[in-house]
């Protein structure tokens, strides 16, 4: 697709929709816009312009513009993303929601909450929290990303074995469409399969598809009972091999998670204190809620005596915020923990069946040592999520290009062998959208092209991500 420049006489019309304030043509102002929370610089590519709308009808005249002109735009949240999915890779106007960011209805009796997109997670955790309710919705990154990045890779989290990723918590959308049209699907209907299920069509489209300006979110109420438990192995594999029997002990956790020795040591470094069995080979955590105090013990009582016939060292239960808040700062802090000891690296974050944990492990530490790299691995181990992440340490720029590839093409052959797929809630952005080419069938390629090509025939919506 070839896209036209943006002119001073677009920039002109930008700012008699959005006003001088809301339209950013400075370099120095742009550099923050060009890039996510990939570390490589071949994934940078300054916009042309930003633009910064406060309302959806603003957001319709933008695209209009845009789709008249055939100027490329790239949404984006708050840039949290780790998969080049808000880079302006084809130049043109980064559309910014940064300034659309009202909850604009806490409904008690319904159980939703309806914001704009720019809202972060964390204040709607907050807000729903300040009504005795819960938004289950819980990624790592809940303090800084926006719900619109979460609905754009449906995002899982922490919360996402028992409660589910954000599809399960999105019941409407407003989406202004490629065109400029401003249409709603869903709302605060419990059940509707009115016509095709549009809102579950956008959430994970990855901005590729329309630009989502308002949210209708489920609540639910909040659990009475909440008890953590941070288990530490000797060792990853004996770890990891306790998930699976966890999952199907009639259990359903809130939380599981995992870390290993590389990246518990990484997590004390960052927050400069010592963690609780911190020279373990791999921890495992995990969370259960209820509404019943005996019902919560009686469940974490079944998964401490389970770890421990099955080689933990301890069981640790923190049943108070504080401790709580100790455990999760570790798990929570994965990312920025990963940054300190190895500024430029490449995150994946792969997903298998839970029964193939175990075996994807093994792969991620063969592939470790053959390439003598550090992979250190942490993840969603109740749901199959894995983030293991490649350091580049002391290459320089072509020992560790050569790296990343071969390393990547390897791990990716090994998770679909065993029934997985490359991204679990991170998304396929730019970054990832050539090795999904390569493992979709000619059929599944036809429909996703077919898809696209009928929403937005200019192609001018997030060009150049998941679909190469």
């Amino acid at each position: 697709m070839q896209f036209n420049k943006v002119t001073d006489k677009i920039v002109a019309e930008l700012i008699s929709i959005l006003g001088q304030a809301n339209v950013i043509v400075e370099a120095e102002k742009m550099e923050m816009y060009a890039k996510d929370e990939v570390s490589d610089r071949l994934w940078e590519k300054m916009p042309e312009v930003v633009v910064k709308p406060e309302n959806t009808q603003q957001v319709s005249e933008i695209v209009k513009l845009a789709n008249r002109e055939l100027i490329p735009i790239t949404p984006r949240g708050a840039g949290s993303g780790l998969a080049a999915g808000a880079v302006p890779l084809q130049g043109g106007m980064v559309l910014s929601l940064e300034k659309m960011n009202k909850i604009l209805d806490v409904d008690t009796e319904n159980l939703f909450m309806v914001c704009e997109p720019g809202v972060t997670t964390g204040e709607v955790q907050k807000t729903a929290k300040e009504q005795g309710l819960l938004y289950a919705g819980d990624p790592c990154s809940a303090d800084s990303s926006f719900i619109a990045g979460n609905v754009a890779t449906n995002a899982g989290g922490n919360k996402a074995v028992k409660y589910g990723v954000t599809s399960r918590h999105i019941y409407g959308l407003e989406i202004v469409m490629p065109d400029g049209e401003i249409v709603t699907f869903g709302g605060k209907n419990v059940k509707d399969v009115t016509g095709y299920d549009i809102v579950h069509l956008m959430v994970g489209s990855e901005g590729t598809l329309g630009i989502v300006t308002k949210v209708w979110l489920k609540l639910m109420p909040l659990p009475k009972y909440v008890a953590d438990l941070l288990i530490p192995f000797a060792d990853m594999q004996t770890a990891i091999k306790v998930v699976p029997k966890i999952m199907t002990a009639g259990i359903i956790p809130t939380c599981l998670e995992f870390m290993d020795s590389l990246s518990i040591k990484s997590a004390e470094m960052y927050l400069n204190k010592k963690l609780p069995y911190g020279d373990a080979g791999a921890y495992v955590i995990c969370e259960v809620d209820g509404t019943s105090e005996t019902q919560v013990q009686d469940d974490y009582e079944t998964i401490g005596k389970l770890a421990m016939e099955n080689g933990a060292l301890e069981v640790f239960v923190a049943d108070n915020m504080s401790t709580q808040e100790r455990i999760w700062k570790a798990r929570k802090c994965y990312a920025e923990a990963i940054r300190m000891i190895s500024p430029v690296y490449c995150m994946e974050d792969i997903v298998v069946p839970v029964s193939n944990i175990p075996k994807a492990i093994e792969a991620i530490e063969r592939i470790s040592a053959k390439y003598e790299c550090k992979i250190p691995s942490a993840g969603h181990a109740g749901d199959g999520n894995i983030h293991c992440t490649i350091l580049r340490e002391n290459r320089d720029d072509h020992e560790w290009h050569e790296l990343k590839d071969a390393v990547l093409e390897e791990l990716y052959e090994e998770v679909y062998a065993l029934g997985g797929n490359l991204s679990g809630e991170h998304g396929i952005g730019a970054k990832r959208a050539k090795a999904m080419d390569k493992h979709l069938t000619d059929a599944q390629r036809k429909v996703l092209v077919t898809i696209k090509k009928a929403l937005d025939p200019n192609g001018i919506m997030n060009p150049g991500k998941v679909l190469i």
